[in-house]
């Protein structure tokens, strides 16, 4: 459905929630602050919706925004996607879209493996469900326990794996443009005080 077929459907639909609540033009007007020729207007189709206007009539109504604008219906939310076989590990993908943030559910079996680590572009997150993930990044050679988390921009060599003790399962989430994978707190500037 194109831009303007939903703006088509605002008008009747703001009609239909107004009539359904035995409202007027007049009583919105007052509780809105439109005035009626506009809210005629808008119901109508002669006036284009605007956020300005669309928020005090949601309100008014006491109806959430979407029920005004007609937001598609949510499918079924649930990723039913098969877990996938690579160098030993097995990932079962968290994200249904290709390309972007990628997240992934992983279990590493246990063995030993010489670490051997590589650069490329993006930004990794991840998160150790259970077992223990080694984690050479850079000159940092770590050992993560469930609960434990690491972020690192991919461009610093790294590797990660079991640690030899047990098998591991874990969450990555993968920004293949380097998008951070989390909300950023403004780093302190040096040399003012907090």
């Amino acid at each position: 459905m194109s831009t303007e077929d939903v703006l088509a459907d605002v008008g009747p639909r703001l009609r239909r929630v107004r009539k359904e609540r035995e409202v007027t033009l007049a009583a919105l007007s007052e509780a809105t602050g439109i005035s009626v020729s506009t809210l005629s207007r808008l119901e109508s189709g002669l006036r284009r919706p605007s956020l300005e206007l669309l928020l005090p009539i949601a309100q008014a109504h006491q109806v959430p925004l979407d029920e005004l604008v007609g937001a598609p219906p949510v499918g079924d939310p649930r990723v039913r996607a098969k877990p996938l076989r690579r160098q030993g590990r097995t990932f079962w993908p968290l994200t249904r879209q290709p390309g972007g943030l990628q997240a992934f559910k992983v279990v590493e079996p246990q063995r030993r493996q010489e670490p051997d680590p590589r650069t490329h572009e993006g930004y990794e997150w991840l998160y150790v469900l259970s077992g223990r993930l080694r984690l050479v990044l850079g000159e940092h050679d770590v050992v993560l326990s469930a609960g434990e988390a690491a972020e690192f921009d991919t461009r610093v060599p790294h590797w990660f794996g079991s640690t030899g003790e047990g098998p591991v399962e874990f969450l990555s989430l993968f920004g293949a443009q380097g998008e951070r994978m989390h909300v950023r707190a403004r780093p302190a500037r040096r040399g003012q005080s907090e």
